[in-house]
């Protein structure tokens, strides 16, 4: 009986190789898990805010509805509408905006925004203009 040598070399190169591509693969799967979650929260956070703001607006509807006792009915602007602002720690806002009618009150702005500040420390940029 004639006995062959095994050779181990290439059965441990492609354990090796097989070894990497598997620490590579769990490292970019630990890293994107990591990445939802941030986003998750993120998301969870800015829905949070936002039925935080509907809720007030919605509290506020309701007091066009039926005004506490004691407290004065809002007056309206030169357009005939009673306006609210909402705003948030993070700069998000909501303005709401309704007209008083016979069936109650009608909803004519509901909107949500972000207060926005230009960044002006990158220095001066072209504006835009075309000189000439």
């Amino acid at each position: 009986m004639k006995e062959y040598p095994i050779r181990l070399a290439p059965l441990a190169l492609l354990l090796t190789v097989i070894s990497i591509c598997m620490t590579v693969l769990g490292i970019l799967t630990y890293a994107t898990a990591r990445a939802d979650i941030n986003l998750a929260e993120t998301y969870a956070e800015t829905v949070r805010t936002r039925y935080e703001l509907e809720a007030r607006g919605q509290n506020w509807v309701g007091g066009l509805i039926a005004p506490a006792d004691g407290q004065a009915a809002p007056s309206p602007d030169e357009d005939g509408v009673i306006r609210a602002e909402f705003r948030d720690d993070g700069g998000l806002i909501l303005r709401a905006g309704a007209v008083i009618e016979d069936g109650g009150p009608r909803i004519v702005e509901w909107r949500f925004e972000h207060e926005w500040e230009e960044d002006t420390s990158i220095g001066k940029l072209w504006d835009g203009t075309i000189p000439g």
